[in-house]
Formats: C-alpha cells, structure tokens, sequence
C-alpha cells in the first residue's frame, strides 16, 4: 500500500499548509474537515499515518480516536494541539492510545520524525497481523503455508465450507496436502470436538476394505476372531477422508453411496444397521473425470462426494511459496533433529526454484530433511541438497521395436491381460516402479499392491510346481 497520510482539520488554512508540507516530505496526501468525513475518506481508502486537530465541530479528534478503536482500525494517529490543548492531547496518547501528539506551529523537522516513527508502527502492526494469520494457518495446515493467489484461494474455500456439513472432493497430486487440507476442514469445523479417521483406500486389498470401512462381527469371515467397529463407526460425531478414492472397488463404492445417503452402516455378518454421523471428506491424485471414464469411479458416488470441490495446484505453480514453505518446515525439522540451521542459501533457493518437484511438498520436506541432517547448523548449501534434486533422464527407448508392445489374443480375460500389461511397464522401464505407475495412469500404492499379488501368486506356482516333481 503506497505511503498515505490523512490530514484533518476544520480550518481550511491550515489543512492546507500541513498537506503541503507532508507532501514536500515524499508522501501521498488525504484530507478531512473533521472527523466524520476522515472517518468516510478511510472507509474508501485506507491510509498510514492519520495527523488530525484535537478541537473540530461534528466530531472531534477526541471522538475519531474512540470511534477507531471501536472498528477496531489501529492506524497510527498524530495528534495536533495548541497551547491550551497540551495537556488533553497528552491524555489522548494515554487513555486513548493516540500515536503522540505534536505542537502547533508545526515543524517540518518535527512532523518527518513523527511521520516516520508512525509508518515504522504501521509496517510493523501489518506484518504482525499477516504473520498472525499465517501462524494461524500454520498451526492447522502443518506445512502448507504461502502467499501465492493459488494457495490464497485454497485457504478461501477451506475457512468457506468448513464450518457447513458439505461433503468436499479433493484433488491434486500426490504430496500437495489433501490429508492436510482434509484435517483442516475437521479442525475448523463444528465436529472439531470428534474423531477425524483417514483411510487410505489404495492401500488395503480388496478383500479387507469393507471390513475396515463398515466393520465385522466375529466370525463374519476367515480370519474374524471378535467384532470390530468400522471406520465410519469410529468416525461417528467426526469426519472420515477416504484418501483414493479412485482406487475403491466399484463394488465397495456402491454400499458406500449407501452409507452415505442413509446415514447407517452395516457390519459384515450383521443384518442391523448401526445409525452414523458422519462428515465424509474424499481425495484423490487423479483426475475424478477420467476415473469415471474408466469405470473405476461411480459417477453417482461422484457427485455425492463433490458437493464443494478444493483442488490443490502443484508446487511447480506456485514456487513463490519455497521459501516459506522452507521456512516452516526448518523450524520443525531443527527441532526433530535437534539442529540449528538458519535458512536456505540463495544457491540452493536458486536450484529450488529451477526444480520442477513432482512430488511437491513432500519431496520438499525429504530434501529438507537431509539438508537439515548434512548441515547441522547455520546454512543449507548446494552441498547439502542430494543428487534426486536433478530431474532424472527418460529411460531410454528400447532396441527392439516391439518391445513396448503388447500383443493380446481375442478371448484374453481382462486380469490376465492387466497383469502382463503392468509386467510390460516394469520391464519397460527397468523396474522403476515410480515411472511404470505414471506410464500406467495409476498410483504408486495401486501398483505395488498388484505387484504383491502377483509375486503371491507366482511363489505358489512354484510350489505347486515343486510338489509335482
């Protein structure tokens, strides 16, 4: 905001020398009769300093201050007195919090060192607010701080629907913050008194998910030695995220719809229904529509959960905020590691921002971390940063042509054609399992859990094999 000072006073003589004199001082300049029309001038645009006479009709400095206070507008003010006012404006500066007070005649000497002591105020309450602000953030988004308009506008929509009952879709890549994002909205909501369970829906199998969402009565299978509550029970009064939800089997979405549109849950082996109150929040890496595209997400699920979408931009779009991010994540790493590093370089800021992270945030925190523990203290420099930090080259194309193709006989079941389709990707790429995952349009969880299955599956081959010989 530019440098404004508003000048009132009743006397026309005189508003008009003191603007001209704080003009000749480099500042931009406002004026005001009295105090109800100062009080209008900052409603339309705000200003620095406020120099005002102590003695108007209408509304007197006096009255101005008292009515700043009341709005709650902590605008440093200079109070003008004369002679016979000394002392009521020392009292000003007391009782009512006034900046201080100058004698009349003015000096020009005089009001450059007030003005500028004023301003020094000014900058000094603005920045404490702003990092309020952002300590306040901080203290319910961790690490996901910033200044950038895409990062402004997710903390807008997260202080927007939090307090309402919406179910809220989540978007974004992998490592930008859904969790945290998620745990924000239970933290700021009317449910922050109650439990906030997170489930990650890539990470179980197929066999265990509705176990783990709905719960089971003893016996209800293999394996079910007593009853357990499920999430949304241990949820109730509080807020469930279902983190990838793109990767739930289509099944386990069609008696979720369920639960959610009715508001009760049924334990596997159990016939009753258990009455739930529960927030569901969802989050996905994946675009939603595609997902349904692909038959892996029910558009009617779809739709439910995306009453109030927040989708979180990458950290490639908005590396204006590294170096806070950097900032808060130190504070905490020190005191994980009990280190005293002071900040990041401007060499190692400078390869931060030339780094496209496509892990975001948390690559940031890893690559933080290990600074952090090379360091020790002091300066984070391009020596500590590790060698990932270097975008890794392509794998390169294979020699034989049809290497990366796939050949597929009619009448092929589809499992058997998805799982030489994924093995075709690892050898591709040489087992990079992070490259085969973004070749195949899927997570890094979803990935690993079919490798698992495969390898399971493999191993009782051989055994089977072995037993025959």
């Amino acid at each position: 905001m530019p440098t404004r000072v508003l000048v009132v006073d009743d006397d026309v003589g005189q508003r008009s020398d003191l603007s001209e004199m704080v003009s000749a001082l480099g500042f931009q300049v406002m004026t005001a009769g009295n105090g109800r029309e100062a009080l209008v001038r900052l409603a339309a645009m705000p200003a620095s300093v406020i120099l005002t006479d102590l003695v108007m009709p209408l509304m007197s400095g006096a009255e101005l201050l008292k009515e700043l206070a009341a709005r709650g507008d902590r605008t440093p003010t200079i109070m003008l007195t004369g002679f016979g006012t000394l002392d009521q404006a020392i009292s000003m500066v007391h009782d009512l919090k006034a900046f201080w007070y100058l004698e009349k005649p003015v000096q020009p000497g005089v009001l450059r060192t007030l003005l500028d002591r004023a301003i020094q105020q000014h900058d000094l309450v603005k920045e404490t607010e702003r990092l309020s602000r952002q300590l306040s953030y901080q203290g319910v988004l961790g690490e996901m701080v910033g200044d950038s308009p895409q990062i402004q506008e997710v903390f807008s929509m997260i202080r927007q629907v939090a307090p309402t009952t919406a179910s809220v879709l989540i978007t974004g890549e992998s490592g930008t913050g859904k969790e945290l994002v998620a745990r924000a909205i239970h933290v700021l909501s009317n449910r922050s008194g109650g439990p906030v369970i997170a489930v990650n829906c890539a990470a179980l199998p197929e066999t265990l998910i509705e176990s783990e969402l709905f719960g089971h009565e003893k016996g209800a299978f293999t394996g079910a030695v007593e009853r357990r509550a499920g999430c949304f029970e241990q949820a109730h009064h509080g807020t469930l995220l279902l983190d990838e939800i793109g990767d739930m089997p289509i099944g386990t979405q069609a008696k979720l719809l369920r639960v959610i549109e009715e508001s009760k849950v049924r334990r596997l082996g159990n016939a009753n229904d258990i009455p739930i109150d529960v927030r569901v929040l969802a989050a996905t890496n994946q675009p939603p529509e595609k997902a349904i595209q692909d038959k892996r997400l029910r558009e009617d699920l779809y739709y439910r959960l995306n009453v109030f979408h927040i989708h979180l931009p990458p950290l490639r779009e908005r590396k204006q905020d590294i170096p806070p991010i950097a900032a808060a994540l130190l504070m905490n790493l020190n005191r994980k590691h009990n280190c005293r590093v002071t900040h990041v370089g401007p060499a190692a800021l400078t390869r931060f921002d030339a780094y496209t992270w496509p892990g975001n945030v948390r690559q940031l925190r890893n690559v933080l971390e290990r600074a952090v523990i090379m360091a020790g203290e002091g300066e984070i420099q391009l020596r500590h940063l590790p060698g990932a930090l270097v975008p890794a080259p392509e794998p390169p194309l294979p020699q034989d042509p049809s290497a990366d193709l796939l050949r597929v006989r009619i009448g092929t079941r589809m499992s058997d054609v998805e799982e030489a389709y994924i093995r075709l990707a690892l050898n591709y790429t040489k087992n990079n399992k992070h490259r085969a995952a973004e070749l195949l349009g899927i997570s890094l969880r979803n990935l690993h859990n079919k490798v698992r299955i495969y390898a399971q599956r493999d191993t009782r081959a051989v055994s089977a094999h072995s037993a025959e010989a």
